[in-house]
């Protein structure tokens, strides 16, 4: 007998494979992309924000009106700790709030705002209302109630305030914000309980349009930068 031999073809060749570089700079581009569409997005909403102001280039609410049985509305601790660059805003990088205040019996209101630790000590046994929610629409304040018994001093006598107003009709409450954890306090100028008043309140900070601005030129280098990294990319073989 003759053994036969079975020959094989040859196995098709592979295909070649595609180029580290230019997955890699299809990568890159796919980021670059990605990148400038959140600096669109983030851009817009300051340029947004920043053509809401008003004629004093205040952002504010409307005004609502906020009552507490008790003898000071204050409102939750606001924590100011942001590293904003000196180009942004200068001496006033943090911006200015302002508040209007207003009793509704005609008496005499006072608003000042102090370091939260300071307006613990000084409500410390008094009894005092936190604000510590609200719903804008429509309208609703969500209240913490604090139990009492001592008579607080007249708040305009303490010397813990950063910013105060006080009198009667609508006063005025200015404020530039500075680093740190600060309170709000809403109270009858005399310190007694039953608190019930007209509030608006707004912020201005001069760094949103140079920001938007910012973003949005970023965003546009961002993306034609991806456009010439993907078009390199996918022309490389």
């Amino acid at each position: 007998m003759t053994a036969t031999t079975t020959m094989r073809p040859p196995p098709p060749p592979s295909p070649p494979a595609r180029s580290g570089s230019r997955t890699a700079a299809i990568a890159v581009a796919s980021v670059m992309a990605a990148l400038s569409l959140a600096a669109f997005a983030v851009g817009g909403v300051a340029l947004w924000g920043d053509a809401q102001r008003d004629d004093e280039g205040y952002i504010s609410t409307a005004t609502h009106r906020f009552t507490a049985s008790t003898a000071a509305l204050t409102s939750q601790e606001i924590d100011v700790n942001a590293d904003i660059p000196g180009w942004a805003g200068g001496d006033g990088a943090y911006g200015k709030m302002r508040m209007h205040v207003e009793s509704r019996d005609g008496a005499p209101v006072f608003a000042g705002v102090a370091r939260t630790s300071d307006v613990e000590r000084y409500l410390a046994g008094v009894s005092h209302t936190e604000v510590t929610d609200i719903d804008t629409d429509p309208f609703e304040a969500t209240y913490n109630s604090h139990e009492g018994a001592r008579t607080p001093a007249a708040p305009d006598g303490q010397g813990i305030w950063a910013a105060t107003t006080e009198g009667a009709g609508k006063r005025t409450l200015d404020w530039n914000v500075r680093d740190g954890s600060w309170s709000v306090v809403v109270m009858n100028a005399d310190g007694s309980r039953g608190v019930d008043a007209d509030v608006s309140a707004g912020v201005k900070v001069s760094f949103l349009g140079p920001l938007g601005w910012s973003l949005l030129g970023g965003g546009v280098l961002l993306l034609l930068g991806a456009a010439g990294v993907g078009y390199a990319g996918l022309r490389r073989r």
